[in-house]
């Protein structure tokens, strides 16, 4: 696979929130876009308001981010010919690596949210690696979010 020996491990980021990568024309506040997989299959599909929008995060130099869980919803979807293209995108993006504390959180939005607005356990890990790695979540299934510590970003 393309980017393997690639070193990643500063793109990943771990229970707190990015530091480090803002540039000085970035957003007051914004560290950081985490991409749900609604977000990045606009994007694979070629929907000009998304894909402006992203390169202008890129421009301003915003780092962007993806989750497993991203991947394996995006991959379970891809139509025959996209592997490529979509497996160079998420090489673009850091990583949120989902880990003890990511799962905890989930666990505590799932008790509290899965009755209520029919949350599952993915939407509950992106809900919870954006949380805990201090990034604005990118996602048009704002339903699915219901956490108030859950911040969006808003595409201008």
């Amino acid at each position: 696979m393309a980017g393997q020996g690639r070193d990643r491990g500063r793109l990943r980021v771990r229970e707190k929130p990015a530091q480090g990568y803002a540039s000085p024309s970035l957003a007051a506040g914004l560290t950081g876009v985490l991409f749900d997989s609604d977000v990045v299959i606009r994007l694979l599909r070629g929907y000009e308001d998304v894909s402006a929008q992203f390169r202008e995060l890129r421009r301003e130099g915003v780092p962007v981010y993806s989750t497993a869980i991203a991947w394996a919803e995006v991959f379970a979807g891809l139509r025959r010919g996209e592997e490529r293209v979509a497996r160079t995108f998420f090489e673009l993006c850091g990583e949120v690596v989902i880990d003890a504390r990511s799962g905890r959180l989930a666990g505590e939005y799932l008790a509290r949210y899965a009755r209520s607005h029919a949350l599952g356990i993915a939407d509950a890990l992106v809900a919870a690696s954006a949380s805990t790695s201090g990034l604005h979540l990118w996602t048009f299934n704002r339903k699915h979010y219901p956490m108030k510590d859950v911040r969006f970003y808003d595409p201008k």
